[in-house]
């Protein structure tokens, strides 16, 4: 009596994670198995399942009972091609071993819908659901619960709005209605979720340094911010200030564009007080100006030329703005219509942007050839310093002997010739 002792696999785990073709059959074949995809996913419930096919075919063969096991496994394209596949691969199975009954193991649901494949060829005994005695979603939901409040800034961020959430609302339900209530709170969360998903604390965080860093090393710039931010009142004041004076008017398009236009220069110039400051700061440093800074105030004028001249045509195609008119003494008196003077600014804006292009390029350009000429003056003074050393050098070699033989010292020349000249007394003596 052969026994069939098959592990399902309807989503072909085995197959992606190891490249291997099932079915795989054999004590050993399904051994290694356990080994390659244990390897490739160690959190794969697969391998307990693998693990149980084992120990249910090594049980009937304790029990003197011939068994085979084997590995069948789905197709990734679709369901029907899955069911279809492992249909074919059990139809091998039992063409080759032709066993009497099965025993079907399976770690899911989603395999469990194949034991009707199986029943309708063979027998089936039993089938043997693999359950993980320990599941890794329940722990690790415990640890991050126990990690979340043991972590003071996660309980700060998110347990204590949630806290006066709930101690707000029934306040507010009770004070004026749920609606009113339940809307507040809404709000509220909207307004912190969106602060936090900003990160606006960040950003005034870093604000905060660095305005206390330019009130310590005394920056320009710090000047220049109290202005701009000046300005920008003021410009926002100029706009309201011309909303309020225009009167009954249909739709917003009108106060808006109304507004645009009367603030835009004050707004302009407040970026433009704000660029410059950044500027000199950085040109009181005595290093090299990074390009955006240079072109940071041609593009604050070139685009409040560019949304003051749209907010004049609008305003002016609703009657509610004069006619530019360019008077010119002696000669002529033109009026330009909205379309033309709309080309006038925006043309003015594009033409400053390029020349705020030009400015930057140039100055890059000069900084980069005296970078280069800086260069060339250190290496002519390499090149000449090595020139002293190789005529030092020579001048050294030309004064010891050709032949590599040491010189003798003056001494000893005039040694030798007092010792000749004894040498001769001597002669004459004999004489």
């Amino acid at each position: 009596m052969t026994t069939l002792v098959v592990c399902l696999d309807r989503t072909d785990d085995v197959g992606r994670r190891t490249g291997l073709r099932t079915p795989i059959v054999g004590w050993e074949a399904v051994r290694a198995l356990v080994t390659d995809v244990g390897l490739a996913d160690p959190e794969d419930s697969g391998v307990n399942t693998l693990l149980e096919s084992l120990r249910v075919a090594q049980s009937l063969r304790d029990e003197n009972e011939e068994t085979v096991v084997a590995v069948v496994s789905g197709d990734r394209e679709s369901m029907v091609s899955a069911d279809r596949a492992v249909a074919r691969q059990i139809d091998d199975l039992m063409a080759e071993y032709e066993p009497e009954s099965a025993i079907v193991v399976i770690d899911s649901a989603e395999d469990e819908r194949l034991v009707p494949i199986v029943e309708s060829r063979v027998q089936v005994d039993a089938v043997d659901r693999v359950v993980v005695r320990q599941a890794r979603d329940i722990e690790s939901t415990y640890y991050l619960l126990k990690q979340f409040l043991a972590d003071e800034e996660l309980r700060q961020t998110i347990l204590v709005p949630l806290g006066i959430t709930l101690l707000v609302f029934p306040i507010l339900a009770t004070v004026f209605s749920p609606a009113i209530g339940a809307a507040t709170i809404t709000a509220v969360i909207g307004l912190f979720l969106l602060y936090k998903g900003f990160s606006i604390d960040e950003l005034l965080t870093t604000f905060a340094k660095q305005a206390r860093e330019s009130l310590y090393s005394g920056q320009v710039s710090v000047v220049t911010y109290v202005v701009a931010i000046g300005l920008t009142l003021v410009g926002l004041f100029v706009g309201a200030l011309g909303v309020s004076n225009l009167g009954e008017t249909e739709g917003a398009i009108v106060p808006t564009m109304q507004f645009v236009f009367d603030s835009i220069p004050w707004l302009t110039a407040a970026a433009l007080t704000a660029s410059t400051g950044r500027l000199l700061d950085e040109i009181i440093r005595e290093e090299p100006i990074r390009s955006s800074f240079l072109h940071l105030p041609f593009l604050a004028v070139a685009v409040g030329l560019v949304v003051r001249g749209f907010a004049a045509f609008f305003l002016e195609q609703q009657g509610q703005l004069d006619p530019l008119v360019i008077d010119q003494p002696g000669i002529a008196t033109v009026a330009l219509t909205p379309g033309q003077r709309l080309a006038v600014f925006v043309a003015g804006g594009v033409l400053l942007s390029l020349i705020g292009v030009r400015t930057v390029s140039s100055m890059a350009g000069n900084r980069l050839a005296n970078g280069e000429s800086d260069g060339n003056a250190d290496e002519a003074g390499s090149k000449s310093a090595n020139n002293s050393e190789t005529s030092a050098a020579d001048a050294l070699e030309s004064d010891s002997p050709r032949d590599g033989s040491p010189s003798k010292p003056s001494g000893d020349a005039e040694m030798t010739d007092g010792g000749s000249k004894a040498n001769d007394g001597e002669g004459e003596s004999d004489g």
